[in-house]
C-alpha cells in the first residue's frame, strides 16, 4: 500500500508495508511508479518525497511467490528485471521533478537502490543500507551495478556488494551515498523544509539541471556541453527564467511558479 498526499506543492510518496518493512509487491511497485509519471506531469507539483512508515524504509523486493528455477523459462528473469526493477529505478532518475529519498531506517537491496537513484537522500540516525543480494547468492539487480560506481567509485561499490554488510547512516554519509543524517524526530521536517524550499524553485531549470547531471556519468565532454547549452536555450523560453533575470536586474528576491 501506498500513501500519496500533495502539500505545498510537494507529493509526498510513503510506502505503507511497515509489517513487511516496506517489501515491494508488484502492485506496490506500480503504484510507486504511477505515483512519479504523475508527478513528472503535474505541473502543480513541484518536488516529490519518498519515505516510509515502521521500522523499515524498503526491505527491496518481496521475493514470496517468486517461481522456482523449473518453473521459469529462458528470458523470464531477464524480463522480469527489464519491467520492474528497472523500470522503477528509471521513474526516479527520470521523474522531472526533483526528488528526495526520506530513508526513516533499513534500505535493502532494491530498497537501497530505491533511495540511491533519488536526487537528494536524508536519513534518520537509525538508518542503514545493505546490499542484501550477495547474502542470497544472486548478482545485485535494480541499477545497482549502474548508480553505486557512480556514487562512491568502482572500489567502495565492490566492497559494499560483494561483503553485503550493514552500512550505518553516518559511514553512508560520509561515502556520499547519503546528503544528511538527523535524528528519526527531524526527518520528516528536514525533509519539507527542503523539499518545499525546491518547489519555490525554478522548476524548469531543476528538471534540466537534474537531467544534464545524470548524463553527464555517460557522456564525453563535447557531448556534456552540446547537453548543456542546448538545455539553456530550452530554459530561457521559460518563465521563471525570465523571471530570473528581471528579478536580478531590478534587485530583488524572485518569485518562481514553475513555468
Amino acid at each position: 500500500m501506498i500513501l500519496h498526499a500533495t502539500d505545498n506543492a510537494v507529493s509526498w510518496i510513503t510506502l505503507n508495508r511497515p509489517e513487511a518493512l516496506n517489501a515491494l509487491t508488484p502492485d506496490l511497485r506500480e503504484r510507486l511508479i504511477d505515483r512519479l509519471a504523475e508527478a513528472s506531469a503535474d505541473p502543480d507539483v513541484r518536488a516529490v518525497v519518498i519515505t516510509a512508515t515502521g521500522r523499515g524504509f524498503c526491505a527491496g523486493a518481496d521475493l514470496r511467490g517468486t517461481p522456482a528455477p523449473g518453473e521459469r523459462v529462458p528470458g523470464d528473469v531477464a524480463r522480469t528485471l527489464r519491467l520492474g526493477a528497472q523500470r522503477l529505478i528509471a521513474a526516479v532518475l527520470d521523474c522531472e521533478k526533483p526528488v528526495i529519498a526520506a530513508v526513516n531506517g533499513t534500505a535493502a537491496g532494491l530498497g537501497a537502490h530505491l533511495a540511491f537513484a533519488c536526487d537528494l537522500v536524508l536519513a534518520a540516525e537509525p538508518a542503514r543500507f545493505i546490499e542484501v543480494f550477495v547474502r542470497r547468492g544472486l548478482v545485485p539487480d535494480g541499477g545497482g551495478a549502474y548508480l553505486l560506481p557512480r556514487l562512491v567509485g568502482p572500489q567502495r561499490a565492490k566492497e559494499l556488494m560483494f561483503f553485503g554488510d550493514a552500512l550505518d547512516a553516518a559511514d553512508a554519509e560520509r561515502l556520499g551515498l547519503v546528503n544528511r543524517v538527523v535524528p528519526p524526530a527531524e526527518l520528516e521536517r528536514t525533509a519539507r523544509a527542503w523539499a518545499e524550499r525546491l518547489a519555490a524553485g525554478p522548476t524548469r531549470a531543476l528538471a534540466l539541471t537534474k537531467q544534464l547531471v545524470n548524463a553527464s556519468l555517460d557522456s564525453d565532454r563535447a557531448a556534456a556541453f552540446a547537453a548543456e547549452a542546448a538545455a539553456q536555450e530550452i530554459n530561457m523560453t521559460t518563465a521563471d527564467a525570465l523571471e530570473g533575470v528581471a528579478s536580478f536586474v531590478e534587485r530583488r528576491a524572485p518569485r518562481f511558479r514553475g513555468r
